[in-house]
């Protein structure tokens, strides 16, 4: 009797089967942990920018109502103190001493700089408006850095200055964190961003978001 073998079928489908499967979760994986990427960095930069509203709104309320940090208590700006007069006052160094001297205790100049910290604050912690807060930010941040005017060596009565660092110091640091929160986009995640960005004054000019 003849005896005729069955082709093996197992042979023929696992193969192709496990090809597939493999390709497909090679595939998934790439694209799950690209946006487990993608998250992580939402998130990072989220915390990021609420943790920078939170020094800048500090730095406010602080100056406003004298909280017993950094401004003395009875010593706040509702107490009629100036936010700017100590700081501006102390300048030592840099082309903008006197210059900053004459601005020391300034009406203008302390509104400026208190709308400048308020606005910045609230504008980062909602998640809104970063480009304008990155563009008033760093401008702020600038000055602050002439003022305090790392370079010099030493000061005008000829003192050493002990700057730490002839060029980068956390105004710095801070202009640079502000820009890259808006170029990221910080404020759509734990943010109101995606709604601000829907505003139609919004949608009309890109730069307010």
């Amino acid at each position: 009797m003849a005896v005729h073998e069955h082709p093996h079928r197992s042979s023929g489908f696992h193969l192709p089967s496990f090809r597939r499967n493999r390709g497909a979760s090679t595939s998934e994986s790439a694209v799950s942990a690209l946006s487990d990427t993608d998250t992580a960095r939402a998130y990072a930069f989220a915390s990021l920018r609420l943790l920078t509203g939170v020094v800048f709104l500090w730095a406010f309320l602080d100056k406003t109502f004298g909280l017993g940090y950094a401004t003395g208590s009875g010593k706040g700006w509702i107490d009629g103190g100036s936010p700017t007069k100590g700081f501006l006052s102390s300048v030592a160094a840099g082309p903008m001493e006197s210059t900053f001297h004459d601005w020391a205790g300034a009406g203008w100049a302390d509104w400026l700089f208190m709308l400048g910290l308020l606005g910045i604050g609230v504008a980062l912690i909602a998640g809104v408006a970063l480009r304008f807060a990155a563009l008033a930010g760093t401008l702020m941040m600038a000055l602050m850095w002439v003022a305090e005017w790392p370079p010099a060596q030493h000061l005008s009565d000829g003192s050493p200055s002990m700057s730490t660092n002839p060029f980068a110091d956390y105004h710095l640091i801070y202009a640079v964190v502000l820009i890259a929160l808006a170029a990221a986009s910080a404020g759509d995640t734990l943010g109101l961003g995606r709604l601000w960005a829907r505003l139609p004054l919004v949608r009309r000019s890109p730069w307010l978001r």
